[in-house]
């Protein structure tokens, strides 16, 4: 189905115009074009092979390809969430070819018209970024919140090898911990998550400027949103019911295109706590790797002054490969004008 293009602001940059740059809506038999213009996207953990079937069934989500000469060279998906008052844009892609000329600000302002001419209570752009924010990004965004990105990589069968050697079983009463809490982490289920996030204020201290971020996706805690959030595989974890000062939000492991057998997990960890944040690190762990078999990548975000202690726990105790140093991921927004 094709969009009606007068939705696009009337002044399109002049070499793109020339260029003939279209927009549609994408479909299921758009999918291999767009991996093809996605080799090695995000160092290989693309996250939308698993995602894009899914992606084009919600209904508050529109994912759009830009294309020139018939051709799929940019994709990006706009998400309304919080009530209806934040486009939250991702998924943003642009073939190796077009990069550098301008493609993905055109293709953000068409969608942010296209937002709004379908949800005019749409107020506020929110997206996560993973580089480093310069005085332009100052310019156009505010910044929301930050997180340190841990990133690991291990074999499965490896690591369950070493979690049985330092004596951490299934119910991970860890020996390594030095928290004065005697309390397991405990897993949430729909009502606890409901009660705790939603009618009470134990989260405020808690959550990163009152912000659930869950695999790259920030999320107000509002009814709305956690009935997007309940629709997905994620384990939920608190230290303690009654007072949390740590928690946690496991996505289930899923495949990546980095080779055969590679599995992704991510693990958005919030609180200051080094202990208790490591207590359900590692049973996040235990949980999701238990029946894997191949090479895992995590992805952990976390307080940035957790990072390096962390980082140092699992070099040094866990024996897994730190794949890079530390980055930081922001959640900025801007004004819808």
């Amino acid at each position: 189905m094709k969009i009606d293009t007068s939705l696009t602001m009337p002044q399109l940059p002049e070499a793109l115009s020339q260029a003939g740059l279209n927009f549609t809506v994408a479909t299921e038999e758009d999918f291999d074009d767009i991996m093809a213009m996605s080799q090695d996207i995000y160092g290989g953990l693309d996250y939308l092979p698993t995602r894009y079937t899914s992606w084009l069934q919600e209904a508050n989500r529109t994912v759009i390809l830009a294309r020139k000469q018939g051709k799929v060279i940019a994709l990006e998906s706009v998400c309304v969430i919080d009530d209806g008052e934040t486009m939250l844009v991702e998924g943003l892609r642009v073939a190796p070819q077009e990069r550098g000329k301008g493609v993905a600000g055109v293709l953000l302002r068409f969608c942010s018209e296209l937002v709004k001419s379908k949800f005019p209570e749409v107020k506020v752009t929110r997206l996560t970024r993973d580089d480093r924010l310069g005085p332009k990004d100052f310019q156009k965004y505010r910044i929301i919140t930050k997180q340190g990105i841990l990133l690991v990589r291990f074999r499965a069968e490896d690591l369950k090898s070493r979690l049985s050697e330092l004596g951490l079983g299934g119910d991970i009463q860890s020996p390594l911990s030095s928290s004065s809490s005697n309390h397991l982490p405990v897993r949430l289920d729909q009502t606890a998550i409901h009660q705790l996030y939603l009618t009470t204020d134990l989260m405020q201290g808690v959550l990163p400027n009152a912000t659930i971020i869950q695999d790259w996706q920030p999320f107000k805690p509002l009814p709305s949103n956690m009935a997007i959030l309940m629709k997905k595989d994620i384990d939920w974890m608190v230290d303690d019911l009654s007072n949390p000062a740590v928690a946690s939000l496991c996505t289930f492991p899923f495949r990546v295109p980095i080779g055969d057998d590679w599995y992704y997990l991510n693990i958005d960890m919030f609180g200051k706590d080094l202990d208790l944040a490591r207590q359900q690190f590692l049973c996040h762990l235990q949980r999701h790797t238990a029946t894997l078999k191949g090479h895992v990548m995590c992805q952990m975000f976390l307080d940035p002054p957790l990072w390096k202690p962390m980082a140092e726990f699992c070099h040094t105790t866990l024996s897994v490969e730190l794949v890079k140093e530390y980055t930081e991921q922001c959640v900025v927004e801007s004004d819808v004008i």
